[in-house]
């Protein structure tokens, strides 16, 4: 039999048909990202406006005027008067201060939280004591409380401790965990074979050594799921930062979620500087939009091998 005998036909790929269901998934799909997307575009827009070319042009799908004054502006790189002739409100901004003060709190709160979460989860998971099914369910009953409960206690207690109006009473509260990250850390280990414990053990590694050279290493997912989401509520966190950081008025313990309502607050009757407000609200969303990009693959992974489904 020779070559040109054999029929040699290569495969083909086939083409997926469009039926109408797919078609229509498609357009909800796009309509819904075009909605989830726009509110950010609209920001930008304004926030690479000028207040006064914004006014005189409401119904501009693009920014009037491409400028970068906003940002100069937050950032107190621009002129008062500048600021005054373009039509913002004449307040001086150090964003920059405040996004180093944010940044502050939310990598002290996170490093602390996760370890302290991680190791209260390894004894709830592994360790035998009294009561400890008990204080586990009391955990869980924290998470649905509502966080204004704890407003006032911590309140005193901070201004007992003489923390109060600094960025060490803003974090003093969230250097012990939470109740989510106890519960979610725990599910994981509980996954954990518990032969490479033993094994550790029988080659004299104590409970602490099994814990930090065993343990966390094969959670590290978790960890990181955990760390994303602590930095987020601790960047975001507004309510007790504006108690605990004095109200605003204090710029050395003000962060950018209590900077963006204070300067919308001491805004005069009319229209507001929104050219200002969203340049400052963009500055504050970029940290948390670049950890999403970097880690949000590897958080979703995380959170489907823990079992949230």
């Amino acid at each position: 039999m020779t070559t040109n005998d054999v029929n040699i036909s290569s495969p083909r790929r086939s083409i997926p048909r469009l039926k109408p269901g797919r078609i229509l998934a498609w357009i909800v799909m796009g309509i819904w990202i075009l909605v989830t997307l726009f509110p950010i575009y609209w920001i930008a827009r304004m926030a690479f406006s000028t207040q006064k070319n914004l006014q005189a042009n409401p119904g501009s799908l693009l920014p009037v005027n491409f400028t970068f004054d906003a940002f100069r502006r937050v950032l107190g790189l621009l002129p008062i008067q500048t600021v005054v002739n373009q039509g913002g409100f004449p307040k001086i901004m150090h964003f920059d201060r405040y996004f180093l003060n944010s940044l502050e709190v939310s990598l002290i709160v996170t490093i602390a939280a996760v370890l302290v979460n991680a190791m209260a989860a390894y004894a709830f998971s592994r360790l035998r004591f009294p009561l400890r099914n008990v204080i586990f369910y009391m955990y869980l009953i924290v998470m649905v409380m509502p966080s204004v409960l704890n407003l006032i206690p911590n309140y005193l207690l901070i201004r007992s401790l003489g923390l109060l109006n600094s960025i060490p009473g803003i974090i003093a509260p969230g250097l012990l965990g939470s109740a989510f990250g106890v519960f979610l850390l725990r599910q994981f280990f509980m996954g954990i074979n518990r032969e490479l414990e033993e094994a550790a053990k029988l080659d004299g590694a104590n409970l602490f050594g099994v814990f930090w050279h065993i343990i966390l290493p094969i959670s590290v997912p978790s960890l990181i799921t955990l760390s994303i989401l602590t930095f987020t509520d601790s960047w975001n966190n507004l309510q007790w930062a504006y108690f605990a950081g004095g109200q605003g008025r204090i710029e050395a313990a003000t962060t950018l979620p209590v900077a963006l309502l204070s300067f919308r607050a001491q805004q005069q009757t009319g229209v507001p500087d929104w050219t200002g407000m969203m340049a400052g609200t963009l500055i504050s969303a970029l940290p948390i939009l670049i950890v999403f990009v970097i880690f949000g693959r590897r958080m979703i992974d995380s959170i489907q091998f823990t079992g949230f489904k």
